[in-house]
């Protein structure tokens, strides 16, 4: 009778990080930053039908990149979670660090089976309160782990070259329109020259706590980011670019299903049980 062949735990926890990352990488990247009225979503997305940000309950947004059917899959559960959780208990018993507890604890069961592939995605969880200093993003990765992030963050894609980007220019308390210039410059950032990504190409989404309703997602739709970018020059990459570092944000499409920006939606939330240590 033949034996199997052994793997150590240690080689195989990496060979399957390995893959998820690699998966991850192919996709498009997504920025959230926080400005004077909310939190910020931009990611480039040419899709019309296929979203990686969208709304989960009132004050509280989701935004994924990697394999579209399985991040979907995660939005529709914490959707479901969010909708009996407030029906049950409470509207205010639905809250952003209790979706990343769930979906921390759903990613890290799937990465540490042997029976299925890890998911090739990566999530952000947002929850805007009443004042800048309430608003939570939760950055969740493909092993589960969890970290709080402020002012900005990203995934997918050139992540480390859109960061440094951020990082370089971004100031706490921006209005809306210079946050999405700012992200928008972001992406487009590249190695080769800073290229021109179409407003027809962006998906952006805010939660915005200036809205009256209770539902405060939105999307911004095409029509406006074209009056509010303006004249950005032709669509090709500058061949004498300005900025140090980067790496072209776009990829395979294979690792993900692309979104883009429809009519307006929304979202909201609370507090919850304590987050899941990230290791």
């Amino acid at each position: 009778m033949s034996m199997p062949f052994y793997v150590s735990p240690e080689q195989l926890m990496k060979d399957r990080a390995d893959y998820a990352r690699k998966g991850i990488a192919r996709g498009r990247s997504v920025v959230a930053v926080q400005y004077a009225d909310g939190v910020l979503f931009v990611s480039e997305n040419p899709s019309q039908a296929l979203h990686k940000v969208s709304e989960i309950y009132d004050r509280i947004a989701f935004a994924a990149v990697g394999r579209y059917n399985e991040f979907e899959n995660l939005r529709i559960a914490g959707v479901r979670l969010a909708d009996m959780r407030g029906y049950s208990y409470d509207r205010r018993d639905v809250t952003g660090r209790g979706l990343a507890n769930a979906y921390a604890q759903t990613l890290g069961t799937i990465f540490s089976s042997g029976g299925e592939k890890p998911y090739e995605v990566e999530l952000f969880v947002a929850e805007i309160g009443d004042a800048p200093e309430d608003d939570q993003i939760y950055r969740l990765t493909y092993d589960g782990q969890v970290a709080d992030v402020h002012n900005y963050a990203v995934m997918g894609g050139a992540a480390d070259v859109v960061a440094a980007y951020l990082e370089e220019r971004y100031a706490p308390g921006e209005s809306l329109d210079d946050a999405i210039r700012l992200a928008v410059s972001a992406l487009g950032h590249t190695e080769e020259g800073d290229r021109v990504i179409p407003a027809e190409d962006l998906e952006v989404a805010v939660l915005d706590r200036t809205r009256s309703q209770p539902r405060k997602f939105l999307r911004i739709l095409p029509a406006r980011l074209t009056q509010l970018l303006g004249d950005r020059g032709p669509s090709e990459p500058n061949p004498e670019p300005e900025v140090e570092s980067s790496v072209p944000a776009h990829a395979a499409s294979g690792a993900e299903g692309p979104p883009s920006p429809p009519p307006t939606s929304t979202g909201s939330g609370d507090d919850d049980a304590p987050i899941a240590p990230p290791g």
